[in-house]
């Protein structure tokens, strides 16, 4: 079967796309994704998502990792899928779709797309570590200089640890750099190596960095792909408004066989 995808990437976080809105790739493969993902025998990507219907929102986001598995919220990879819908026609400048971890907002502003995150109740404290879920569970911990920093071997160590070998964990490393500014750069479980950018990553460094200070906030984040900014409002560290900000764009599309 031949399919049309379309690849695009948000702060070099990169993405397969396809519109299953009429069902043909509800039965699509791990092994199939997975082989879509490579970047030596398929298109290359650190995941897929399908465009799917769903009663009384937009759309419905389903994300695979790039190993082929199903995965959690992809913050990046929904502000991707805004995007994908708006050029497959369903145009506005608000969204309401559903994604793993429920229901989003999202609105587009031309190449820049704002996602409405969940509201995080709880961030875990363990010495100088950091554990919370942005809609994916992640691992935030602070070092002296994060672009001189060894993040595939010291990412794959905690996220192989006995603590989150089971369910697995993304692992992220924030430099402050003056300010409401942070460097973040991330080790993905799914992909297992550091990405570009991570959404869900940086929003988890954004609210890590807001604990000891209430009300509303916004952090500016710099990834090795690209700039994203976290605003929220903190209520006894209770995190709410949480809005996700940055590009998100189409590379290229094509047609492949499935």
């Amino acid at each position: 079967m031949k399919a049309n995808f379309y690849k695009y990437q948000a702060t070099g976080n990169d993405f397969v796309l396809l519109d299953n809105r009429d069902g043909k790739f509800d039965n699509i493969s791990k092994e199939k994704v997975a082989l879509l993902c490579h970047r030596r025998f398929g298109i290359g990507a650190d995941g897929l998502m399908l465009l799917n219907k769903s009663g009384g929102y937009d759309f419905e986001m389903k994300y695979f990792n790039s190993d082929g598995a199903p995965g959690s919220m992809c913050g990046n990879g929904a502000r991707c899928i805004v995007q994908f819908a708006h050029q497959m026609g369903i145009e506005k400048d608000d969204y309401y779709f559903l994604a793993f971890d429920g229901k989003h907002e999202a609105r587009r502003n031309g190449d820049e797309v704002s996602l409405l995150m969940n509201d995080v109740l709880k961030i875990e404290k363990h010495e100088n570590n950091f554990v919370l879920n942005t809609g994916s569970p992640h691992y935030v911990t602070f070092v002296n200089d994060v672009e001189d920093f060894d993040v595939f071997n010291k990412g794959r160590s905690i996220r192989n640890s006995d603590a989150f070998r089971e369910n697995g964990i993304n692992v992220n490393f924030v430099t402050r750099i003056g300010g409401d500014k942070i460097f973040v750069r991330t080790y993905e479980r799914g992909v297992e190596d550091e990405t570009y950018s991570c959404g869900t990553g940086v929003t988890a460094a954004a609210l890590v960095c807001g604990v000891d200070e209430k009300g509303d906030r916004k952090i500016d984040i710099s990834t090795l792909g690209g700039k994203l900014s976290v605003s929220y409002h903190n209520r006894d560290n209770s995190f709410s408004d949480v809005w996700l900000t940055g590009p998100a764009v189409c590379v290229f599309s094509g047609e492949i066989n499935l």
